[in-house]
């Protein structure tokens, strides 16, 4: 195994059903993505937003109404997991290719004083010698640990 097939993977557990950990996460992903750092448009964005449904998109808006693509959702399982195809580059640009796109699964799961949610972030290995870096970045403050925690907060 090379140093780029491992994965990010992170869990906080949350004080909220299933149904509700899903919903901040995917219907309000807006209420806690830090959009003032976390976009890849020239402006900042308004508005991050996961559509729910397997072929929709997961993106950002500006406030004149510009639109970057961040990647697409693979599957969408209310309350349980979402898998989404994360389509930016080592870069932070956006690449079309499904081949380079890398995948974040999201679950979703009771436990006794809340719910458990656990984040996965693989297929760094599709961007070769830079791929650890991007995992390095995912891993590293302001990644997906911060990511989480600001969620939680949302919850």
């Amino acid at each position: 195994m090379t140093e780029t097939t491992v994965a990010a993977r992170r869990s906080i557990t949350v004080n909220a059903t299933p149904e509700r950990a899903f919903d901040v996460f995917t219907a309000g992903f807006s209420t806690w993505w830090p959009l003032e750092s976390h976009h890849i448009g020239e402006t900042m964005a308004t508005e991050a937003i996961i559509e729910p449904f397997a072929g929709g998109r997961w993106f950002e808006r500006d406030a004149d109404g510009n639109e970057c693509n961040w990647g697409f959702v693979t599957e969408f399982e209310p309350p349980s997991r979402v898998l989404l195809a994360w389509h930016l580059n080592p870069e932070w640009g956006y690449d079309p290719d499904p081949e380079k796109a890398t995948e974040v699964e999201i679950t979703f799961t009771a436990v006794e004083n809340g719910t458990l949610v656990e984040l996965e972030h693989r297929g760094f290995e599709k961007h070769g010698e830079t791929g650890a870096k991007m995992r390095d970045a995912v891993s590293a403050p302001g990644g997906w640990t911060d990511l989480l925690e600001m969620y939680a907060k949302a919850v």
